[in-house]
């Protein structure tokens, strides 16, 4: 089994990046970000003619989040419950192995003096909470998707410029922790020892030629899911494409 996350930074321009990496890696599940796509204009039979399911939850612009899998999924939820939002950031679903993934893309937040960082922090302590009452139920869930947030020193390219900045600032890399604390492994982070980190380069600044990037789009996994996980790896090559996402593909491969 393998499944992989994209932050692809609308699903309409990049969906022949998307069929290539199908037609690559084949990963029994594909957990997309930022599809930027209203579901009345999902592309839906597209997907399903490249063998494969969907569940979706988008908006017109901004936001989407999408799981496309070789198997059909159950128990599909969109959004936190509870909690009162009109973005469309999480979906969730039941793998047909009992496996509950939950795909998520988290807010960025602006800048760490704006409103929009306050919202990203009590939308991830939401999220925190969601997650811990999921794992009352399910004993193997995987979590995975843009968060934004860089977790440590090494998942920036300069952590002195980024210290206490967006993405890297102690209340987001707390928030990070609080959720790996209910039971989760980073498993790129446990798994890799490449200096190869990072998968988000800024369009600007020639950022990916000069590897100026971060490592926000992560894999989170309880143990049994862990233990499992023979490789994880970010397919770099996606990022060189004419026209590509500004986020690499993540992949973990199970055993």
């Amino acid at each position: 089994m393998s499944i992989v996350t994209w932050n692809v930074n609308s699903l309409k321009v990049r969906f022949p990046h998307l069929e290539t990496m199908i037609k690559d890696c084949s990963p029994d599940v594909i957990c997309l970000q930022e599809t930027k796509t209203e579901d009345a204009n999902f592309p839906l039979a597209d997907i399903e003619n490249l063998d494969y399911f969907a569940s979706y939850h988008g908006q017109k612009t901004y936001n989407g989040v999408a799981i496309l899998s070789r198997e059909r999924v159950h128990e599909v939820q969109f959004g936190i419950p509870n909690f009162e939002d009109n973005q469309a950031r999480v979906v969730a679903a039941t793998s047909s192995t009992g496996t509950r993934i939950i795909n998520v893309y988290v807010p960025n937040g602006e800048a760490v003096d704006s409103e929009k960082y306050v919202y990203k922090l009590s939308w991830f302590r939401a999220f925190i909470e969601y997650v811990r009452s999921t794992a009352k139920t399910y004993s193997s869930i995987i979590i995975l998707g843009d968060f934004n947030i860089a977790p440590r020193g090494e998942d920036v390219y300069d952590p002195e410029a980024f210290h206490e900045k967006l993405l890297c600032s102690d209340q987001e890399r707390t928030l990070f922790e609080e959720l790996l604390g209910l039971g989760f492994l980073d498993a790129f982070h446990e798994r890799t020892e490449s200096s190869e980190r990072f998968t988000w380069w800024d369009y600007r600044m020639n950022a990916f030629r000069r590897k100026l990037g971060l490592r926000i789009d992560h894999i989170l996994m309880t143990e049994s899911e862990f233990n499992r996980c023979a490789e994880v790896k970010i397919l770099k090559e996606f990022r060189k494409m004419e026209r590509p996402s500004d986020h690499a593909p993540v992949m973990a491969t199970f055993m």
